[in-house]
């Protein structure tokens, strides 16, 4: 679901609109993660919170996970094909229906079918690129489409400008997890009754907010990732909790036998805690990077998730001296090797990680594609200019300046 909610996101929601509903799945995200630790405070009362407490106090939260699961699973029912699915499928006229559908629009609105133009460019654009590469697994047969996953991810590794972007999608990914965010959220309660809570109820209350300092801390990065860049965001959050990780290691350490006389350090305590992979592959590659990010990325929570409990029972306040270097070792990795990729296009992303002519070729192939579809007309007759005609026109303009420099060397 963590893949395929964005991706089908992606697939159905109109262009302009695209970023904002990416930006507000992670912020319900975090916000369902806040109302759940919240819900399970509220139900904690249920029958008192003594040894008379009613097992509905458990068993309500658990039964209240089954309400959104239900919806969602009936809703998929619901909810049509992608159009891009069905354009790749060769279902195109069932693809026009649900575009028009799902923009409001006729079927022979320009709008409409400059959308499914775009689509089909994509789509064809793909199917050229396998034909080149495996020309032995063109035909979409279900052998062929599971064949082609292994071969395309292991055409990632093949050159050393390829190898450097799966180390730069998959490394950030593993960092992301290690900097134990996930480690409090599962493990919260345990946690926080570690750090000298008198109670499961007041636990359960710093639980509720570290959900919503988590919801706070998100609106900000969505605001302003575009702005300041991913670098700087990226690297502010990381020695921001890598700080954070060693001052409660500090407390812990100072305190851990004597919380009921030192209240204050268990709650400073507790108060501190508090789109990259997408962006570095040329086209041709995209769909099978960003697959690999995600599966380091819930291989890193999978591990995280299993440590965490035995290094909280063996090593105390070193568990959050661990995740304190590991997130300081993601700020270094972020600054020495992770470039700042805000606003960069293909091709300036293929010099960044040294193979250029990558996104020229893929660009070049989708020019070509857009011409013979009739993508190209349909925005000449919108008025809008077509790619070959930018990319004719930064042509030129490189090439005046490669002749004003060597007019002015000659001078």
């Amino acid at each position: 679901m963590s893949v395929n909610v964005p991706n089908y996101n992606a697939e159905v929601a109109p262009p302009e609109v695209r970023g904002s509903l990416v930006a507000l799945q992670q912020l319900a995200i975090t916000a369902g993660i806040m109302i759940s630790f919240w819900i399970d405070y509220a139900t904690h009362f249920i029958g008192g919170t003594s040894q008379g407490q009613s097992d509905a106090a458990w068993l309500v939260p658990i039964y209240l996970q089954l309400i959104p699961g239900i919806a969602l699973g009936m809703g998929i029912m619901f909810m049509p094909f992608s159009p891009r699915w069905l354009v790749h499928h060769d279902r195109e006229a069932e693809a026009r229906k649900v575009l028009s559908n799902l923009r409001n629009l006729e079927q022979d609105d320009p709008l409409i079918e400059l959308e499914f133009l775009e689509i089909k460019a994509q789509s064809v654009f793909e199917k050229r690129n396998t034909a080149e590469k495996w020309p032995h697994l063109v035909a979409l047969t279900p052998m062929n489409t599971f064949k082609l996953q292994f071969v395309a991810i292991e055409s990632l590794f093949t050159t050393k400008a390829m190898f450097r972007r799966v180390i730069a999608a998959t490394v950030t990914m593993f960092f992301q997890q290690f900097t134990g965010i996930n480690a409090v959220l599962y493990y919260a309660p345990s946690i926080f009754e570690a750090l000298g809570t008198s109670s499961n109820t007041t636990s359960l209350l710093a639980t509720g907010v570290v959900g919503v300092a988590m919801f706070l801390a998100t609106v900000p990065a969505v605001l302003y990732i575009d702005k300041l860049g991913r670098k700087p965001v990226m690297l502010a959050g990381s020695l921001g909790m890598g700080i954070c990780h060693f001052a409660i290691a500090i407390i812990f350490a100072k305190n851990q036998y004597q919380w009921a006389t030192h209240k204050t350090a268990g709650w400073a305590a507790v108060a501190m805690r508090l789109e990259l992979i997408s962006e570095v592959w040329p086209l041709s590659n995209r769909a099978y990077g960003i697959a690999l990010g995600a599966s380091s990325n819930w291989m890193s929570n999978f591990i995280v998730g299993q440590i965490t409990p035995d290094m909280l029972n063996n090593i105390s306040y070193g568990t959050f001296i661990f995740y304190g270097l590991m997130t300081a070792g993601g700020a270094l990795f972020l600054w020495l090797y992770v470039p700042e990729t805000k606003r960069l296009t293909l091709e300036e992303m293929d010099v960044v990680f040294g193979s250029v002519g990558v996104a020229r070729a893929d660009s070049a192939r989708m020019r070509e594609i857009n011409r013979e579809i009739g993508l190209d007309d349909a925005l000449r007759n919108m008025g809008i200019r077509t790619d070959n005609e930018r990319s004719d026109s930064s042509a030129d303009e490189n090439s005046r300046s490669e002749k004003r420099e060597k007019i002015e060397v000659e001078t």
